[in-house]
């Protein structure tokens, strides 16, 4: 049997309460943040935010649930599900959005058909060339 290069898709990546990364993540599986992340982060699979959770940066995920907090814009391609304790300050742009009682985001929100989709690229930024 050919051994797979591929990653294990069903892998949790988690940033523990207490723990503070500053910098980009980028990851083909899903994600939990209990702790502080300073950076873009970009996943393939499921974003979960815990209640102790803040992430300062841009976000684009397949599906996300949050309950701690975000400041920055969050791109979702399939369902964003907004907690009570959930507090985001950015833009919102995703296909489904469940919010629950308590929940708050100060920023717009932008539910038009396959948008989200659309300007969820999960690749990496490309890298720009300098012209001398």
């Amino acid at each position: 049997m050919a051994k797979s290069n591929n990653p294990d898709s069903n892998a949790i990546n988690l940033i523990g309460p207490g723990t503070e990364i500053t910098g980009d993540l980028n990851s083909n599986s899903d994600v939990r943040v209990d702790g502080s992340l300073n950076g873009n982060l970009v996943t393939k699979g499921k974003l979960v935010i815990g209640e102790t959770g803040k992430v300062k940066g841009d976000i684009k995920c397949k599906n996300a649930d949050i309950s701690g907090k975000i400041e920055g814009k969050i791109t979702v391609a399939e369902l964003l599900s907004l907690k009570p304790s959930s507090l985001i300050e950015g833009d919102i742009v995703t296909n489904r959005l469940s919010i629950e009682p308590g929940s708050r985001f100060t920023g717009n929100c932008n539910m038009s058909g396959n948008e989200a989709e659309k300007s969820t690229d999960f690749r990496k930024p490309q890298e720009t060339k300098q012209v001398k």
